[in-house]
């Protein structure tokens, strides 16, 4: 099943997600010989234990009517080599399962992970966090668990009655009439009680992930837990996360308690002697092979009792794996496009008649679902939305009809009140989004048949919220270049006005910041992310009010560093700065998702009222008599 992606890795190993069990299938045969070796090894093992049964059978034969003087150690000697041959085969098979189960763990997590780097973000607004960081450890830790124990476990249940059959069959074929109504008896049982489990281990591993979620949240956001002393509500609301975790434990227990066939083996082991001295004292078996079978009967105990455990884990292990297929198999709204266009871009930005809206997004989680495949998997479809279809005007419109032609090389701020569409718009550009109607063009191509790598390659952007990573401060600075030297991560840094206090650290560049780099100010963020930006030499760069956090002093020194950057490239600005707006090749003026003007500062000052309410609160800002232009042309001025 081909999924969509926005990233992919070329000879890549393909596992088959059709379904959970193939797809658990599929990750186990990618190692037959561990496999193999794994039922191998334990088919010798129980063949062995199995067979040292049959042979203390005969050594009581031996002690009622000896064949030769040293018939009874001969036979000693024989359950010793077959026992300890059962051990070293144990040993062999265990190791064989450990090593399938700890490489199918990290593969399913290398899978999982690879798939969340390749989907959009529209997938991600929708997800947790804590959930998905669940999935990514709990839920991958289950996998490997389903394998060891819960395999091993079912192998050996497995093996463990059918090899002793096989020896109780050999010995006298009607002696197999109990254990057989047995068998019978413990398929019907024993699927019963897996119907009956199925859903309370499902129930508790999403539990789980909301706990998870729950933790998550609260942990980062702590500072506003405490600013707004809600400390006892987020106790509360963890608490009963977690008790309604422990309440699927104790359902799962119950269940387990009333497991049937512990209770049909005690009447097993009855009738199987019953029989078996009925046949005696016919006089149709001997008496070593009455202790044959009842010690074959006693070995049936063991695979009966550890089953209970190894279905649990295994479904436990089959939930997870459902819970991580639901990610891997969510199809992505994009395509990473590997044979769309890939050439050096100049920078010409054209919208023609672009709306987009956040409804697309709810329509597709709506739409999505859960599907089941084949009882198992889950697929994800979105919607298939055509570009040129025209955008209705709803609460969750963010822009609607908009057109503007930008040519390469130049500076363009976006201006409009909070919640115009400015953010959304810059957010089409690299393709963060895509448009439900219009199209949105670089060099006269539309963005959807750029490859998506080198399309996103050459387009830089810092946000207003800067994310670091919690890596050193140069490794931060070439993120987007991670080939650069360490003169040019200065130089970068430099340009950014971020030397200097970079090398005020007792580490310089090699300072490890903190988680989201809190450990630095927001204006120390933020010139990292333009030295990072700088360093990338984006052809398109974007900045969504990304000198917010700097003092007015280190803005003149950055306003010389963006005018610097600015040369050859084309810059989108998102910005209430005055000092900004006014050098600007183009102003584009934003109300409600609409462009309402566009032109230079001078020319809009005279003609919109949108772009002279922005300027309202500059009191030493002397606006001249409005005029009747209109200025929105859809193009360039």
């Amino acid at each position: 099943m081909a999924v969509r992606s926005e990233f992919s890795i070329e000879g890549a190993y393909k596992y088959d997600s059709r379904s959970v069990g193939s797809w658990i299938s599929s990750h186990v045969r990618r190692y037959p010989r561990f496999l193999l070796s794994f039922y191998v090894f334990f088919l010798g093992a129980w063949v062995c234990y199995a067979g040292s049964q049959v042979l203390i059978g005969r050594a009581a034969d031996e002690i009622l009517d000896p064949s030769r003087p040293n018939g009874l150690l001969i036979v000693a000697a024989a359950i010793l080599a077959v026992m300890v041959g059962d051990a070293m085969f144990s040993l062999i098979g265990l190791l064989s399962a450990e090593t399938l189960a700890a490489r199918f763990e990290a593969d399913a997590r290398q899978e999982l992970y690879e798939s969340l780097l390749g989907k959009s973000k529209q997938f991600h607004d929708r997800q947790r966090a804590g959930d998905i960081m669940a999935r990514a450890t709990d839920d991958t830790s289950a996998l490997a668990s389903m394998i060891v124990p819960g395999g091993l476990l079912a192998t050996e249940t497995v093996l463990g009655i059918v090899v002793p059959l096989f020896f109780i069959g050999i010995t006298r074929v009607e002696l197999l009439l109990v254990p057989s109504c047995f068998v019978v008896l413990y398929i019907i049982t024993a699927r019963r009680y897996l119907r009956r489990l199925d859903p309370v281990i499902t129930a508790q591993r999403e539990q789980y992930g909301k706990l998870n979620a729950g933790l998550e949240e609260t942990i980062s956001g702590i500072e506003v837990v405490k600013a707004s002393a809600r400390e006892p509500f987020e106790r509360e609301k963890y608490r009963r996360n977690a008790r309604l975790f422990r309440d699927f434990f104790v359902q799962q227990g119950y269940i387990e308690a009333r497991y049937l066939p512990l209770l049909l083996y005690g009447v097993t082991v009855g009738l199987s002697f019953m029989h078996a001295m009925w046949l005696y004292t016919q006089g149709a078996i001997t008496l070593g092979q009455v202790v044959t079978v009842v010690g074959l009967v006693n070995v049936l105990r063991f695979p009966t009792f550890i089953s209970i455990f190894a279905f649990s884990v295994i479904q436990a292990g089959t939930a997870s794996a459902r819970r991580i297929l639901r990610i891997i198999n969510a199809d992505t709204s994009m395509d990473e496009n590997s044979v769309g266009l890939s050439a050096p871009m100049r920078g010409e930005i054209t919208f023609e008649s672009v709306g987009f809206s956040y409804s697309q997004e709810d329509k597709e989680t709506r739409r999505q679902g859960d599907k089941e495949i084949a009882g198992s998997a889950d697929t994800a479809r979105p919607d298939s939305l055509s570009p040129g279809l025209p955008v209705s005007l709803s609460a969750s419109t963010v822009l609607n009809n908009l057109s503007f032609h930008i040519p390469a090389g130049k500076t363009v701020a976006i201006v409009g009140q909070t919640g115009s569409g400015k953010s959304a718009l810059t957010q089409l550009v690299n393709r963060t989004y895509d448009v439900e109607a219009g199209r949105v063009l670089i060099d006269g191509v539309d963005v959807r048949e750029w490859s998506l790598d080198a399309l996103r390659s050459q387009i830089g952007k810092i946000e207003q919220d800067i994310f670091l990573f919690s890596r050193s401060v140069g490794e931060n600075i070439a993120f987007g270049a991670p080939s650069a030297t360490q003169a040019e991560i200065e130089s970068a840094a430099q340009a950014a006005q971020a030397h200097d206090f970079i090398m005020g650290f007792p580490e310089g560049y090699a300072t490890v910041v903190g988680e989201r780099g809190t450990t630095l100010s927001g204006g120390q963020r933020q010139r990292i992310a333009l030295a990072r930006a700088f360093l990338s030499n984006p052809r398109i760069l974007i900045l969504d009010d990304s000198t917010s956090a700097i003092d007015s002093a280190t803005e003149d020194q950055i306003q010389q560093a963006i005018r610097k950057a600015q040369e050859g490239r084309t810059v989108l600005m998102i910005t209430h700065r005055l000092s900004q707006i006014r050098w600007a090749d183009l102003i584009l003026v934003l109300d409600a998702g609409r462009l309402a003007a566009a032109g230079t500062h001078e020319e809009l000052l005279r003609s919109s009222p949108h772009y002279r309410c922005v300027f309202a609160r500059y009191d030493e800002l002397e606006l001249p008599p409005l005029e009747e232009i209109d200025t929105v042309t859809g193009a360039s001025r």
